[in-house]
């Protein structure tokens, strides 16, 4: 299996913002190439400084243990790997929310409801 990694990310051109907090979108899917994830990346993209696309998981996870504890993370990710990885990275203090992109909602909600970071 291919694995598939992808970043966008631009700098802010406002460098006298005294705020150094990032925000960075990291959305984790098996299907993250299909014809609506790309037109949902298309959406995210308008709005959103760094999105980072990833199809494998332990990839997806080495990056965030990476990613410094002064930026913050939105989490996006697809219930069969939600449920493999929340409990691995849920305590990393750059996790700011996390949302399960899924059809079934009702399942998800059963398991992630212990999760307060999960929206």
């Amino acid at each position: 299996m291919t694995s598939y990694s992808e970043s966008i990310c631009s700098m802010s051109e406002d460098n006298n913002n005294n705020n150094f907090e990032t925000y960075s979108l990291i959305w984790l899917d098996a299907s993250v190439n299909s014809k609506d994830n790309i037109e949902t990346q298309a959406m995210f993209r308008s709005f959103i400084n760094c999105l980072q696309i990833f199809e494998n998981l332990d990839q997806c996870e080495q990056y965030m243990q990476s990613v410094s504890s002064d930026d913050r993370i939105v989490f996006v990710v697809s219930g069969s790997f939600g449920q493999q990885i929340i409990p691995k990275i849920y305590s990393l203090q750059q996790i700011f929310s996390i949302y399960i992109y899924c059809e079934n909602q009702q399942f998800h909600h059963q398991w992630a409801e212990q999760y307060i970071k999960v929206k």
